[in-house]
């Protein structure tokens, strides 16, 4: 079995490159009608397929991608958080790096987001050296920018765009809410938080 390559561990969790074991979990949560609310779609298990070695393949050329969150105590795979370039040049430059995550639902509840958010957010401005990170999200997805507020991100109004791939048919997700934090934001925060 090939060895995955480790970004990073925190507490409970390690995130790494994806593994032939993790196509199921990749599965579901791309199908899953509650982690999917607030997309226009699901995807099939070969859209899936496919989208989860463009992963590998993004993390393998640029370091950066939605790793695999995997608990540590079982080594069982949960779902996602990555650093991404945000891939969407008439919304945001193309060095803007974005985070995200989707986790499968029977691990909600527990703080994992979080706790690997910000683990990839310290990454972010040290090891790579960023100068802001941003979120973002359908307006209404409450779950998603509660825990953009508990990383200390902070809402950018005049950046909310409509999201240029949601079709016309699902016009309740088109509105989206940035939020972002800036390098020295992050660095404050820190050191407030220890001091």
């Amino acid at each position: 079995m090939t060895e995955p390559a480790i970004i990073l561990e925190t507490e409970r969790l390690r995130l790494r490159t994806w593994l032939d074991g993790d196509r199921n979990l990749f599965r579901e949560i791309n199908a899953d009608q509650k982690v999917m609310e607030f997309f226009p779609f699901r995807r099939s298990y070969a859209e899936a397929d496919a989208l989860m070695a463009k992963v590998n393949e993004n993390i393998t050329d640029t370091g950066l991608g939605f790793y695999c969150m995997e608990l540590k105590a079982t080594q069982e795979p949960m779902g996602f958080c990555g650093l991404s370039y945000a891939n969407m040049p008439d919304i945001f430059p193309p060095e803007v790096v974005e985070i995200g995550w989707r986790l499968a639902t029977r691990f909600w509840g527990n703080g994992y987001v979080t706790e690997a958010a910000h683990a990839l957010l310290d990454f972010a401005f040290d090891e790579r050296q960023l100068e802001a990170v941003v979120s973002f999200a359908v307006a209404e997805n409450h779950r998603s920018t509660a825990v953009m507020k508990r990383l200390g991100l902070h809402r950018i109004a005049d950046m909310d765009f409509d999201h240029p791939r949601v079709p016309d048919t699902h016009p309740h997700l088109k509105p989206h809410v940035v939020y972002a934090v800036t390098r020295d934001e992050w660095l404050a925060q820190q050191q407030a938080a220890f001091s």
